[in-house]
């Protein structure tokens, strides 16, 4: 009996077939994707192998992470920025406190010095009796045998043998030493111009040329020279000469002091 083969349906596969079926494993052994031959299903939408599933999720998770990193790194440069910021106000605000504490300061320093310049200038300016707490026993002018001018050129201050006696105003000493009839006797040219002259000292605290100021001791009463006993013979005088005398007692009251 002859036996016949059907056409196709028990035929071996072709060539082409097998070869591209190799391929198809061939890339699934080494990448775990399908890239050849993809099935019907494939081409029209049907839901994607599981490797490019999985390096999907894996992109997403990295972008998130790529974008949490970025504005990490934001917010810290902006706390950076923030916090310079607040250095430099800081910074501001501390030079600016120092530089008005140094101008109060100064301004304070200023005042003390303007303060301390009018209080030298009132000292200056004040006169004082050139014996504490004493009184005149002769006055101006009166008139004796006693004086070779016929009168009393000067006023007497009660004064036992070494009181103290002061300078009654701020000046510079013009005569220290001995003065004849005067005694030792000290003349001290006044800021004003005019004359003081104190006369029959037991002894003599200043030189020629020395500044005083107003109380300054400047020797001790005595009895020297033409004297009938222990007192301060003051004068006001408007040179340093004998004989240009004027009322110390008018000169004193004029500078404030009572008598």
């Amino acid at each position: 009996m002859a036996f016949t083969r059907a056409n196709g349906k028990h035929r071996r596969p072709g060539r082409v077939a097998r070869a591209g079926t190799n391929v198809g494993v061939a890339a699934l052994a080494t990448t775990g994707v399908v890239t050849t031959l993809a099935g019907p299903a494939a081409a029209h939408g049907a839901p994607a192998p599981a490797g490019l599933r999985q390096a999907s999720v894996m992109g997403d998770s990295l972008a998130h992470v790529v974008d949490a990193q970025a504005e990490a790194q934001k917010v810290a440069a902006e706390a950076a920025a923030a916090q310079a910021r607040t250095r430099a106000e800081a910074r501001r605000s501390a030079e600016e406190a120092r530089r008005i504490a140094a101008e109060k300061a100064e301004r304070k320093r200023e005042a003390e010095e303007r303060a301390a310049r009018a209080r030298e200038r009132k000292r200056l300016n004040t006169f004082v009796l050139p014996v504490k707490g004493s009184s005149v026993s002769t006055g101006y002018q009166a008139s004796g045998g006693a004086w070779s001018s016929g009168s009393h050129t000067g006023i007497d201050f009660h004064a036992d043998p070494g009181t103290s006696v002061h300078a009654v105003g701020a000046g510079t000493v013009v005569e220290a030493g001995w003065g004849g009839a005067y005694g030792n006797n000290i003349v001290i040219k006044m800021r004003d111009g005019s004359y003081t002259h104190y006369a029959h000292l037991s002894s003599i605290a200043v030189s020629v040329g020395e500044s005083v100021t107003p109380g300054k001791q400047i020797g001790l009463s005595g009895s020297t020279g033409n004297t009938s006993g222990p007192h301060l013979h003051f004068e006001a005088r408007s040179t340093a000469e004998y004989g240009s005398d004027i009322d110390p007692v008018a000169y004193l009251r004029a500078h404030g002091l009572s008598l």
